[in-house]
Order: C-alpha cells, then structure tokens, then sequence
C-alpha cells in the first residue's frame, strides 16, 4: 500500500520538519487544555519540557524514508501532549512505534507489543489498532482501483539460483552464455559477483509481473536474506514500479520458518499467495496457489532429491506460452474477473478470493472417482496422504476399493489386483504424475501421458 495517502506531511522531506509538525501538533493539543490559573506556569514549563524531550529523541529521524513513517498514522490531537494538573497524557493505545518511541505521543515503548515492519522501516512497529486501521483503509483503496493483492515468493517459483561452487561440468557453458548476454535487455541469466552466484528468472517473469501489476498490488515475500532478496528485486523490477518497499524477508516473519499475512497491511479476503513450497503457509493456505517447482540448475534437482537432470543440463527451459508463470497468470486474471463481477449482487467490500480459488481448483478432476493402488503404505491412513487430499481439493472423490463408479486407478505399479481391474473394465490406469500434474497445471491432463512404469508386485 502507499505510506503517502493518509499522510499529513506530503511535502515534509527532513527530520527538522517532522520535529517541526511535532511541535506544531503539541501546540495545538496544549491549546485545547483547560488547566486552574494557579497551575498554568507550571503546566507551561512542562509542556516546554516535554517538547524539548521528544524533540530530542525524535530529531533521529533521517530523511523522507524515516518521514514516511509518520504517514502511517492518523494524528489524534486530544491525546498529543495534553496537560492536566501537572501530569502528562499519553495516547491510548499507541498506534506504533519508531526507535522505541510511540510514534503518536512519543512515550518510551515498555510492554514489547505490536508487530514490526522492518521492510517498511528497520524501526518501525505497529499496534494491531493501527494495523486494522491501515488494513481497512488499504481495503478501501484496493477496491476503488480494482485489484488484488499478490504475494510472490522468490527462490523456485520467480526464478532460481545456484552458488558458483556448485555448478556443475556441464553447466559450465552457462559463465560463457553470460558473458556474451551482458548488453542484451531481454537475457533471463545473470551473475551475482557479490553473492558469488548464478540467478536464472523463469520464463515469461517479466510479462508476468507486468500483466499481474495492472490489476493486482503485489509484494515480494521470501525465506531469504534481505541482501539477497534486494538484489533479486533489482532484477525483476529495475525501475522500482512494482514492489518500491514491498519486499518481506526472513527477519521479518514472526514465526520461525513460516510466513504470515500478520506483516501485510492489507485484507486477506483479497490476497493471493504464489510459492513452490505449502508447509510455510500453514495459517494461510486457502490462499496459496502451490507452484510447480523450477529446477534450472543441477543443484536445485540435487536438494530436492531428484535423480535427473537439470534444464540447464539439457540446454532446455520452459515455454513462455504455456509454462507454470504464464498458466498461473490465467487463473489470476479469473480470479479477478470473478471477485469484481458486477453481475454478482453481495457488496464487493465482503468478497473473498479464497472461496473463489477452491471454487475455480475443485473444477479440475470434477466427476473423476479414484482409487489408489500401492501410492502409499497400507498401515498409515490412505485419507491423511498428501495426493488424497490433492485430489480431493480438485474435485475429485476418492475411495479405498473398486466399485463400478470408478473411473480412475491410480498406482505406481501396474501388477496389483486392482490395476488389473482397470485394464479389464477399460478405467484409466494412471500415475500419481497425473494428479500432480493436473494441480500445478490448473487442467485435467490427458491419461494416456501418464502411463505407469516398472511393475513391481502382484499385490492389492
């Protein structure tokens, strides 16, 4: 969201004009007060002091970057600096904090609350009063311009990367390919000297981000460290149009190893989370759309324990027509056209994109009724495996046995008694590939791609 809409500072840009709207702010919240004649001197002494104080420790501040903080709140001059009878009045609750200070009242932070936002500001906290506030507002925003919010995860599912020190022999070819890119505006593979690195971008990223901008507000959100995660931004967004601050790493989750919306300031009903990788979002999953993982270098394949080869290895990569980014940017643009349907009677303000994503995946393998044949072992519940639920969550209906209503067996082993069922009451007989491959595709793949290899036993 922009710091700047609600800002009442729009052409401030040093600290001694933040001190200067404080004082300002002091003055006519002092102003407002009543206090018995007898105490007036008194009282002026202290506001003196007081102004004085939070001049001091507010003069900190350092340019527009430290100025756009204060745009995050909305000032409440009642609660500024008002004296009564000698004591002075804070602001309840704080809306936030800078440099330990409350941004509002400039009270010493003591009880360790609210929830920073250090991409925003390495300094900043925000009360959860505030941070609705912002939300509520940002929901506004949004739907007066028409668009979403998308949070983009980095490593395998923009791009990949690889150290120098794991490129393989035959990867080698690509330091020469760099070379010979380096004046080209459109190359997708670049050399990272400072972080002694390989990134290759996926295919069709830049078209991606440039569709997606037009009717969605999208960050940036990684496991990654923030000097990484800075560089790779320069990359896909050179001129600073898409993300601007927007750009959460590591440090700023505040749960370890997961990611939140809790350091988003917008409404979840309109976000739209794109990563490789589910387990991060275990808060947040109706949200997600899982990406199909990109491997493009050979150590990305070997982390992920697969024995094959890399794209970069066979010198091949993804089509921009029809690969993961490009699928993807379909059901976003759905997605939208659905939210914002004018047809559709409810309010737009108590609209939800997560029903709409369920809807539009739960119409993938509609109809299809499966059976699993040696997928997974026979003592754990067939019902708690990841490709059971895959499946459900793409419409399909899933049982343990074979009855005539069954149109899909699915198994790694074309021996068992019920793969030969299959075969004699003419079912698919298809691998796990088939569902997985039909998720991350966001379309019923064709059956006779995914034949079944390697028959193993004679068993269920």
């Amino acid at each position: 969201m922009s710091l700047a809409v609600e800002s009442p500072l729009q052409s401030s840009s040093s600290g001694e004009d933040f001190a200067a709207f404080l004082d300002s702010e002091l003055d006519l919240a002092s102003s407002k007060s009543s206090p018995n004649e007898e105490n007036v001197k008194n009282d002026e002494e202290i506001d003196l002091q007081e102004r004085r104080s939070k001049r001091q420790k507010l003069e900190g501040f350092d340019t527009l970057e430290d100025l756009e903080t204060e745009t995050l709140v909305e000032p409440i001059e009642e609660h500024i600096g008002t004296s009564t009878a000698g004591k002075y009045v804070i602001c309840p609750p704080h809306p936030g904090f800078f440099k330990g200070l409350c941004i509002r009242c400039g009270q010493i932070e003591e009880d360790g609350s609210g929830v920073a936002f250090g991409y925003i500001h390495k300094y900043l906290k925000l009360g959860n009063v505030e941070i609705e506030r912002l939300r509520g507002a940002d929901l506004k925003n949004l739907l007066h311009k028409k668009k979403l919010i998308l949070i983009l995860d980095l490593d395998h599912t923009l791009l990949n990367s690889t150290c120098f020190a794991d490129i393989t022999s035959d990867e080698e070819y690509l330091f020469r390919q760099i070379d010979g890119m380096k004046d080209d505006p459109d190359r997708s593979l670049f050399r990272l000297d400072t972080m002694h690195m390989l990134t290759k971008l996926r295919p069709f990223v830049h078209n991606f981000l440039k569709e997606a901008s037009s009717f969605c507000e999208m960050y940036i959100y990684t496991m990654a460290e923030r000097s990484y995660a800075m560089e790779i931004a320069k990359l896909l967004d050179p001129d600073k149009v898409y993300f601007e601050s927007k750009v959460i790493t590591q440090s700023d989750c505040t749960q370890r190893h997961q990611k939140g919306l809790d350091v988003i300031l917008g409404a979840e009903s309109l976000v739209v989370i794109l990563d490789d990788t589910e387990a991060v979002w275990h808060r947040h999953k109706d949200n997600l759309i899982q990406m199909e993982r990109y491997h493009f270098f050979a150590s990305s394949c070997r982390q992920f324990g697969f024995n094959a080869k890399s794209l970069s290895q066979l010198m091949k990569d993804e089509r921009e027509s029809d690969g993961a980014l490009a699928t993807v940017l379909k059901i976003l643009k759905r997605t939208h056209q659905m939210f914002f349907d004018p047809d559709i009677a409810s309010d737009v303000s108590t609209r939800d994109v997560r029903p709409l994503l369920k809807g539009i995946r739960r119409e993938i393998l509609q109809g299809c009724r499966i059976v699993f044949s040696q997928v997974f072992p026979s003592k754990s519940p067939a019902q708690d495996h990841p490709i059971w639920k895959m499946a459900e969550r793409l419409g399909a209906t899933c049982y343990t046995e074979v009855d005539p209503s069954v149109t899909h067996v699915i198994s790694t082993d074309t021996g068992t008694q019920k793969a030969h069922w299959a075969a004699q009451k003419k079912k698919f007989l298809v691998s796990p590939h088939w569902i997985e491959a039909s998720n991350f595709l966001w379309q019923r793949q064709k059956e006779e791609d995914f034949p079944i290899s390697n028959p193993r036993s004679r068993n269920s």
